[in-house]
């Protein structure tokens, strides 16, 4: 009996595979045909800092319209008992979902300033959340902005957030930083327990006929595992957080790779809207005839084993790799041309 246990967060988890946020867990249903195939964990979708202000906003403007006229348009304004902020919806949805599963549920908050993450953070341990993920979401595009400052407004949000609340807190990050180790034990001392890579930037293509730039939205490929495979296999051992990859994870040889690069937990979404939520039972089944094949009696044994740490040859994660790579391409191209 293969023994898939792992842990994350502080949470005891019966398996390595953690859905990641995703539209799918709007519906307890999903949740529960997840539970049911195998995950271990589900990360809510995230609430988004820019709902809450303009929601915020919104309800500015129904408070003070028609107010400076009549003294009677005190009627118009809407019953706040009533008045539903998306953050309402979100943390009455995590309650359900608390009593829908057995499962540990983490809430996620995305954006990238302070502001009232604070406050939202607690709202979310209240409602029963055993974990809080911080999506963080910050790009450069003022050339007065530094790199420096990016990582403080970080730092700064992730150790307002940490202080607030008791249940852990995971920071997802993006992989555009310029030393991921260095702010990664930075985190760990804001207070984060654990760190999920990488992000995954939305980024806008151009429509050349309109002349507009559009949102648009790809789902993950396995190719984009491998800089999370990288950075994972260099943070394990350097770092006290616990590691989640998550973008690329398709398969059970993805969630293998995963582990054995030194991650805690591996995350899925994308491969879920491709293959259906029953996908992780097969991804589940696949992973243990690998391990029984090979006579492993537990997941854990395989932890960390293709790290940086592990490896005998460290120069596949240095910049010396890139001459052998080159080089070795280039023989294989002349060769193939005789």
């Amino acid at each position: 009996m293969i023994d898939f246990s792992t842990n994350y967060l502080g949470l005891k988890l019966k398996g390595p595979i953690v859905v990641a946020s995703t539209p799918l867990s709007e519906s307890l249903d999903n949740m529960r045909r997840m539970e049911d195939a195998g995950a271990a964990a589900i990360v809510l979708t995230s609430l988004f800092e820019e709902q809450l202000a303009l929601e915020s906003r919104a309800l500015d403007e129904d408070l003070s319209r028609g107010t400076e006229s009549f003294a009677e348009s005190l009627d118009y304004l809407p019953d706040l008992s009533d008045y539903r902020m998306t953050h309402e919806v979100y943390l009455d949805h995590l309650r359900q979902a608390k009593a829908a599963v057995a499962i540990p549920i983490m809430a996620s908050l995305n954006g990238a300033t302070t502001g009232g993450w604070v406050r939202y953070a607690r709202d979310m341990e209240e409602a029963g959340a055993d974990a809080i993920e911080l999506n963080t979401f910050a790009l450069a595009t003022d050339r007065s902005q530094t790199s420096a400052e990016l990582e403080s407004q970080l730092l700064e949000l992730v150790d307002n957030v940490c202080r607030a609340v008791k249940v852990p807190v995971a920071v997802k990050l993006s992989q555009s930083f310029t030393s991921i180790p260095n702010l990664v034990a930075r985190l760990e001392d804001a207070g984060m327990r654990g760190v999920a890579i990488f992000n995954r930037f939305y980024q806008p293509d151009f429509d050349i006929e309109a002349l507009e730039v559009r949102p648009t939205l790809h789902f993950s490929t396995p190719s984009e595992l491998l800089p999370r495979l990288h950075w994972a296999a260099i943070l394990y051992g350097h770092t006290n957080a616990d590691i989640a990859i998550t973008g690329g994870v398709h398969s059970a040889e993805d969630v293998l790779k995963s582990i054995m690069a030194g991650a805690n937990v591996a995350m899925m979404a994308s491969a879920l809207h491709i293959h259906g939520i029953e996908h992780i039972g097969r991804v589940m089944a696949d992973l243990r005839y690998w391990l029984e094949k090979r006579e492993y009696t537990s997941l854990s044994e395989t932890r960390g084993c293709l790290s940086r740490r592990s490896v005998p040859d460290t120069s596949p994660f240095d910049r010396g790799n890139y001459i052998k790579t080159l080089s070795s391409y280039s023989l294989r191209q002349t060769v193939a041309a005789f």
